[in-house]
């Protein structure tokens, strides 16, 4: 499993209840509909990219690789979003997936 980032591990030590409550709503909504759980992460990862939250790029990327995404299907999810967030942030995305992905190929 890898490594928790920094800040969630702080949440998560500081307010218990509330990162419970947090992860629980996460698995509770991932359960609520017939979306398989690497389409999920892709759908996290396109929603990540349009808020520019390069922690969530890596985190959905991530794991929509550990649960079989290739990672043409991760490029081709941000990809798919150039006409609506613009290339630019297309482009910062393109650049915080292959962080992981090329560290996965290592």
């Amino acid at each position: 499993m890898p490594e928790l980032p920094g800040q969630y591990l702080s949440v998560k030590k500081r307010f218990k209840k509330f990162l419970r409550a947090v992860d629980n709503l996460g698995k509770v909504t991932k359960e609520s509909g017939p979306i398989d759980a690497k389409t999920s992460h892709l759908i996290q990862l396109a929603a990540a990219a349009a808020i520019r939250s390069e922690g969530s790029v890596h985190s959905h990327t991530r794991r929509a690789l550990e649960l079989g995404a290739k990672p043409e299907e991760i490029y081709h999810t941000i990809i798919l979003l150039t006409s609506t967030i613009g290339f630019p942030t297309v482009s910062a995305t393109l650049s915080w997936a292959d962080d992981v992905i090329k560290k996965q190929k290592v």
